[in-house]
């Protein structure tokens, strides 16, 4: 059913028979998103065409636990992102989501014995109804901005994990999510939990075909770390060029808990993408590490917050944007330091590289500072390779593309080595591909 009506929300909800205070919250989502204007800011949303959309797809099987018995012809697409091989070698369980419903999951008998819960955000509202509820949409509500609430009231799949007090789960937990349907709109919900004193780390990888069309990916993404628990959350996205991604993702850290963001964008038409951190509690830490990516007719509108409401937290921000062939990088960010968050310290870094004459990058910093004994360190540079560079790199027997790559694995280097071998690995091989045929 293409385009969004209150029948269509209804629809969902039936289909997955849920209870009536989540009708209810998809019900008044909907009527905010249909209140709120498109924003004017970020990036152009003018081609967008929500009739056109199909916002939800039904499933053809149930979720399966073992991959043998997913359809062919979602085990041909994961197999080629070596998701199986993945899960064997390294990995504390998976969850896979094919465009609106998630296809298959498992978490390692190790961590469940443990009280590790890792599975869809659907079967979390049904088997873990107490926790659900205590958190969903509770640091990012519906009326957050207008594609949370197109999210909140579409929703379906994502990942639902609750790590308890004390555990370290010390591999990662991973999602994939792939968009096959042309027309379609992706909203899954991803709430991540970490109780006291525990540990996690989780990574999303995405990708789509190429269509004529457009696609659009919103997806609400909300982690709670409580006291002197850690969240990493690690995203590399690959999206076609037809994809609008319009993401909200934010993380409550409580006290001495820290919550991590490292978050590589590649591919997309349009990405307007903004991981943010609320300390809440006594030296809560927030860090978010980026890298975006546009080629031409691409623009990645990326960035960070941070909001310091308590004494002594601190956060650290560090972006890399690279564009080129007539691309556009722009950051966008906000550090709040509100009059409570006594000895707050910031610090933030944001690095574009420019590979020719025709691509663009912008900057938008916000600083709030409403204390006096804060601390908020800024820095900005915006760089092009230079003539000088390519002839040294070429003298010393590299191609001109050669020394091209050689530059940009070393101007996001400092992104690459905060991600597990793996992911570094395809970030890299991504971001090489990318670069391929933009000598000129």
């Amino acid at each position: 059913m293409n385009g969004l009506s209150i029948e269509l929300i209804n629809r969902i909800s039936d289909f997955k028979n849920e209870p009536d205070w989540m009708r209810e919250y998809r019900l008044k989502a909907y009527k905010h998103y249909i209140d709120r204007p498109v924003p004017k800011w970020g990036v152009d949303l003018s081609g967008f065409k929500e009739d056109e959309i199909n916002f939800f797809v039904e499933p053809g099987s149930a979720k399966k636990s073992k991959w043998e018995d997913v359809p062919k012809e979602m085990l041909d697409t994961f197999e080629k992102l070596k998701i199986p091989e993945a899960e064997r070698k390294f990995l504390a369980g998976v969850e896979t989501q094919f465009d609106s419903n998630v296809v298959y999951g498992r978490v390692k008998e190790k961590w469940e014995s443990k009280g590790v819960i890792f599975t869809d955000t659907d079967t979390g509202l049904k088997e873990y109804p107490e926790i659900f509820k205590k958190w969903f949409g509770k640091v990012i509500p519906y009326n957050d901005n207008k594609y949370a609430a197109l999210n909140a009231a579409c929703w379906s799949g994502g990942s639902f994990v609750y790590v308890p007090k004390g555990v370290k789960v010390d591999i990662p937990l991973q999602a994939y999510f792939y968009i096959k349907t042309k027309n379609l709109g992706q909203f899954e919900r991803t709430i991540i939990i970490a109780d006291e004193g525990a540990e996690v780390q989780y990574v999303e990888g995405c990708s789509a075909p190429t269509y004529s069309s457009s696609i659009l990916h919103s997806g609400v993404i909300e982690l709670i770390a409580l006291k002197n628990a850690r969240i990493r959350y690690t995203t590399v996205q690959n999206w076609s060029k037809n994809v609008y991604n319009l993401v909200t993702q934010r993380g409550l850290s409580m006290e001495n808990s820290i919550i991590e963001w490292v978050d590589c964008n590649l591919g997309s038409r349009a990405t307007m993408k903004y991981p943010s951190v609320i300390l809440a509690g006594r030296k809560a830490h927030g860090e978010v590490l980026s890298v975006s990516v546009a080629d031409k007719d691409q623009h990645q509108d990326t960035g960070a917050k941070m909001i310091h409401k308590a004494p002594d937290t601190s956060s650290v921000i560090t972006t890399k944007s690279i564009c080129k062939n007539g691309g556009r990088v722009s950051y966008r960010g906000l550090v709040k330091i509100e009059k409570g968050a006594k000895r707050a310290k910031s610090r933030i870094e944001c690095d574009s590289l420019i590979m020719d004459n025709s691509s663009q990058t912008d900057t938008y910093p916000y600083n709030e500072i409403d204390t006096n004994d804060s601390y908020v360190e800024h820095e900005a540079s915006v760089s092009k390779v230079s003539d000088s560079q390519l002839y040294y790199l070429t003298s010393r027997g590299l191609t001109e593309e050669e020394a091209r790559g050689l530059i940009v694995a070393g101007f996001v280097e400092p992104i690459a080595k905060e991600l597990p071998m793996e992911y570094a690995m395809e970030m890299n091989d991504l971001i090489r591909m990318s670069m391929e045929g933009s000598v000129g």
